[in-house]
């Protein structure tokens, strides 16, 4: 039987048979026993053809190899669990943010516990002035999704709590225009702190706040997936984010 994904996979990507061959380095017979014969390649080859469409493994083949083996490295990447937003360490938000070298990103709609403290403001500004990528996602107080956020958690004060976020951040966005402040229209399902490979995710549960729902601290693994489904979703919500204007703070006045 063929494999159709993998044949969907190459033509998505604009690859062809001999080029995936030459990537993987390896016959493109075999590339095409694979396809037109549905051959499940070694271990070692099923995850380099992943890589090279930028797809995951699991979407390619069904062997159950390598079902366990992409589990087991979902769960590598898994390195603390906490029950609750407000029982993380205090201190090691800081701790990870500092440890960043390229890239430093927040994405939450609020995220009101970080804009009250200045020791995170300096934070951001040593960063960029490092030459780290710092991007701050916040909810556009404005939106649906916002209003229903608040909904979700009972209080329907969120925000409000964004404008109290904007006040804070104002300095930063009007002194530092190298740190990257956008306002988003999105539905959020998690809260996204990332470090270069390094991340803290905070799930939304329905009729709760954030600070009670848990957080998963993740490290990136080659080939493990779950990190980088969280942060490919802070790049598709930065690419339809909108920038900061002189009205969204004419409207935190009284904030």
């Amino acid at each position: 039987m063929s494999n159709e994904r993998l044949r969907s996979a190459l033509l998505a990507r604009g690859m062809t048979v001999q080029g995936l061959a030459e990537a993987i380095e390896v016959n493109p017979k075999t590339v095409e026993r694979w396809i037109t014969r549905g051959k499940v390649p070694y271990r070692r080859h099923q995850y380099a053809t992943a890589a090279a469409l930028r797809v995951d493994v699991t979407s390619l083949w069904d062997d159950d190899r390598t079902v366990d083996s992409a589990t087991d490295l979902a769960k590598a990447e898994i390195g603390t669990v906490y029950p609750h937003r407000h029982t993380v360490p205090s201190g090691l938000w800081r701790e990870i943010f500092g440890r960043a070298q390229k890239t430093l990103d927040v994405l939450v709609y609020s995220g009101l516990f970080l804009s009250e403290d200045p020791l995170f403001h300096d934070l951001l500004k040593a960063k960029t002035a490092a030459g780290v990528q710092v991007r701050i996602l916040l909810g556009d107080p404005d939106s649906a999704a916002v209003q229903q956020r608040g909904i979700d958690e009972g209080h329907q004060i969120m925000d409000g709590k964004i404008r109290n976020a904007l006040v804070l951040y104002r300095p930063l966005i009007e002194s530092h225009q190298d740190i990257g402040f956008r306002l988003h229209d999105s539905t959020l399902y998690n809260s996204i702190y990332r470090s270069d490979d390094e991340m803290l995710v905070n799930p939304h549960v329905y009729g709760i706040g954030a600070y009670l729902a848990p957080v998963l601290h993740l490290r990136r693994l080659t080939n493990g997936g779950l990190f980088d489904t969280y942060a490919n979703s802070i790049e598709h919500t930065w690419g339809n984010a909108r920038q900061i204007t002189g009205a969204d703070f004419a409207s935190t006045k009284g904030a």
